[in-house]
């Protein structure tokens, strides 16, 4: 059985088309086929009896044994790559919701377009009780196939949808109750949906606004990642409510086109044209480069639309800007505007859908101000996305950055809350503000934060609580407003369990968690190679050969690493030039082209971890195209210019193809 056949949820406009409600007798044929077996609080309401119709007629038996089709496994891992960026983000809001509806006997799942389970998250008694035997990863819950359920009926109808106890199709799941609300991405078409079932007998009336607030989260993450290149406004008619779950959230190109809009948006501007293409100006009477001068320069502004009603706005997100990399010398201080801490870190690189869809999340909770902890290895890039949410945030105040395993120990809670002039032996006669308070209005990162001692956790712990900072040696507690942001590479959950980090900060800190995967499983390493590369230097290349080489070494480093080794690959490689490239790194007498860097340049620089035979194959391989690229050219300089090397490295492919 084919589970990609055609739904009314594969269609992305379905949900826009008017609905043809059934026919008085089709519903009173659904009820008569269940004969007695009906809820106890009466027949159902038209949106389950409209679903019985199509189940009727699709010849599902109703009181025939529930046999859910789960795909095989590689079908399964194919359809969480296809979907990867929204089952990131459905991924957190599992989390989230199983923190607000713990201990409910739940079931929470996320599904693709075809009604196939990705991820599920589920109450231990849930799982052990039978009743969700067949709710499993990969099972498909199309309502064509397994009748009315909370899952396949919001995709089936393109609406949020709760199916209680009875009202499901196929009576073995009588006992059951289930909510569920479709995923739309940014152009409306349904890309999956998210579901919680329960006992019947212990559902939870919130829970369907929850799953509605959760599934309305990942719609707008979702919109923000695919309209990352193009300006986002939020727009409500009160600002102070911009940046929570009521705002609409609107996305134009640089000409002032509509590109995208939420249904939030679209109902804060009914009436009004807002297809793909409309114009700024045509919903808000006045130019769009007008509007978005005003809005860099004051963070809020309000229009007023073509209906008369005025609404304020926010920027969530604008269009990136291009890169402008600097010369690199030798002698040459970070370039202005990017601080030194950042040197040894490339530009955002974000083309894999884990690290795109991290991005997202974390510019959400911080626009949300909620704390984050961002986790992954060292170098694998927290501080760069640390930084992204601060920008994201819209917070005026400074970004600050501190390493809790580089603070000395003795004078760590003096560095973090600051300390009052001869607090001890020492201290400066006018005292220090501390790291917190010079973030007041901004955004604080602690770094490696398992490295604080536990006496600094009780006292992080009872900021968070109260946002009151007092200096050591003060008596007087003054208020900071900073977004707080963990990051570590740490098992912290593990290090709770060993009595090292407490629980209840863990708790606190883990707000929202996002993960940065390691270098080594990027999906876009031939592109973050060649970023940081350019990042050494601007000038410089590398070609295939020698990023395939590069993607065999595990990175336990990851970017640190892999600038260390380009660098020392760039000067090995300036140190033995040829007549034919012109320049050195650092050097002002470059040719346009710069360095090309190939297999050969870069592997003796790998640490020996990456096993000498995995170098001489891809060397191989690279010598057989030198080979036949001079077999078609002819001469050794035609094949130099050819492949962008120079005439030493093909005579070194050559002597090691014959």
């Amino acid at each position: 059985m084919s589970l990609a056949a055609d739904s009314p949820s594969d269609h992305p406009h379905a949900h826009a088309q008017p609905h043809t409600h059934p026919q008085a007798h089709l519903h009173a044929r659904a009820l008569a086929a269940r004969g007695s077996a009906l809820p106890p609080e009466g027949p159902p309401g038209p949106a389950v009896l409209d679903s019985w119709v199509r189940c009727m007629q699709a010849g599902l038996d109703v009181r025939a044994a529930l046999a859910v089709p789960v795909v095989e496994g590689g079908d399964l891992q194919r359809r969480r790559q296809r979907s990867e960026v929204v089952r990131r983000l459905a991924q957190a809001e599992l989390e989230n919701l199983s923190r607000q509806i713990a201990g409910s006997n739940f079931l929470l799942a996320f599904a693709d377009r075809d009604g196939v389970i990705l991820d599920l998250v589920a109450d231990n008694r849930f799982s052990m009780s039978g009743k969700g035997a067949g709710i499993v990863a990969g099972s498909c819950w199309r309502e064509d196939l397994a009748g009315t359920n909370g899952l396949g009926t919001a995709l089936a109808s393109g609406a949020p949808v709760a199916v209680t106890g009875l009202e499901h199709y196929f009576l073995s799941l009588g006992d059951v109750s289930c909510t569920a609300a479709p995923v739309r991405d940014a152009h409306g078409s349904i890309v999956g949906v998210l579901d919680a079932s329960s006992y019947f007998e212990s559902r939870q009336r919130h829970t369907q606004a929850l799953v509605q607030m959760g599934a309305t989260h990942i719609e707008n993450g979702l919109l923000l990642h695919q309209m990352r290149r193009h300006w986002v406004l939020a727009v409500h008619p009160r600002p102070e409510f911009l940046g929570t779950l009521g705002a609409g959230l609107m996305a134009f190109d640089e000409a002032g086109c509509l590109q995208a809009a939420n249904a939030r948006a679209r109902q804060l501007l009914q009436g009004l044209d807002m297809r793909p293409g409309t114009r700024f100006d045509a919903l808000f009477g006045e130019p769009c480069p007008a509007a978005l001068a005003r809005l860099q320069r004051t963070g809020e502004l309000r229009l007023r639309d073509a209906m008369g009603s005025t609404l304020a706005a926010m920027c969530m997100n604008r269009p990136p800007q291009p890169a402008l990399l600097p010369r690199a010398t030798s002698s040459q201080p970070p370039p202005t505007g990017r601080p030194a801490a950042d040197a040894g870190l490339p530009a955002i690189v974000a083309d894999d859908p884990a690290v795109a869809a991290a991005f997202v999340l974390a510019a959400a909770a911080a626009r949300r101000a909620v704390p984050l902890l961002l986790c992954g290895e060292t170098g694998s890039g927290k501080e760069m996305l640390a930084r992204h949410a601060h920008v994201q945030s819209g917070r005026r105040g400074a970004f600050v950055a501190v390493n809790c395993g580089a603070l000395p120990g003795e004078l760590i809670e003096a560095e973090l809350f600051g300390y009052v002039g001869g607090a001890f032996s020492g201290a400066r006669r006018e005292g220090s503000p501390g790291l917190i308070a010079s973030a007041d209005g901004g955004t604080l990162l602690l770094d490696e934060v398992r490295e604080l001692p536990l006496h600094l956790q009780a006292a992080l712990l009872r900021f968070l609580d109260d946002r009151q900072v007092r200096p050591v040696g003060g008596t007087r507690s003054r208020a900071v407003d900073v977004l707080l942001l963990a990051a570590t590479h740490a098992d912290l959950e593990a290090e709770v369990a060993a009595g090292r980090f407490r629980a209840d900060l863990l708790y606190r800190l883990n707000t929202v968690r996002v993960d940065l995967p390691p270098l080594r499983q990027r999906r876009d390493f031939a592109a973050a190679v060649r970023r940081v590369l350019a990042n050494v230097d601007v000038c410089a290349s590398v070609d295939d050969a020698a990023v395939a080489l590069l993607a065999r070494h595990p990175w336990p480093g990851n970017f640190r690493e892999l600038r260390s080794v380009l660098t020392r690959a760039l000067l090995h490689h300036d140190g033995h030039s040829d007549g034919d490239s012109a320049g050195h790194i650092g050097g002002q007498d470059r040719g346009a082209a710069g360095r090309r860097l190939d297999a050969d340049a870069v592997a003796r620089w790998l640490p020996a971890r990456l096993a000498p035979a995995a170098a001489s194959v891809l060397q191989q391989g690279a010598a057989d195209l030198v080979r036949r690229e001079y077999e078609r050219c002819g001469n050794v300089s035609a094949t130099a210019r050819a492949l962008g090397i120079s005439r030493t490295t093909v005579y070194r492919h050559l002597r090691l193809a014959s």
